[in-house]
């Protein structure tokens, strides 16, 4: 969504993903498109706007806050809303390195000194 600055008919969306299909996935129909992206017009993800007979869609959000919805989703999805419980998940389930193991600790090291110093005020 966030990738594209500028407008977006759904037949150029459509003919964008047909092509650029991978391996396994589903082949849309021109309908299928249409309902989706109706869907996501409805839920605030994408405005239009009329250009002569066309259509045009261009997102709504931004590439920030589709990612933060997503996550979001997914964590509610999988871990029932608990963060914990994910970012355990993610610890064991991949090798990290030292240095981003670094890179979390100075994370945490942060919000913990930003949640402390609005307690103080």
């Amino acid at each position: 969504m966030g990738d594209h600055p500028g407008r977006l008919g759904k037949r150029a969306v459509y003919c964008s993903h047909d092509s650029g299909r991978a391996p396994g996935r589903k082949n849309w129909h021109y309908s299928t498109v249409k309902t989706l992206m109706d869907r996501m017009v409805d839920k605030g993800l994408l405005t239009t706007e009329r250009f002569r007979n066309l259509i045009l869609y261009r997102s709504a959000i931004t590439r920030v806050q589709a990612q933060k919805g997503e996550i979001m989703r997914a964590v509610k999805r999988a871990f029932n809303g608990a963060l914990t419980p994910m970012m355990q998940f993610m610890l064991d389930e991949h090798k990290l390195s030292q240095k981003q193991l670094a890179e979390l600790e100075s994370l945490i090291r942060k919000k913990r000194s930003r949640s402390s110093g609005r307690k103080k005020r």
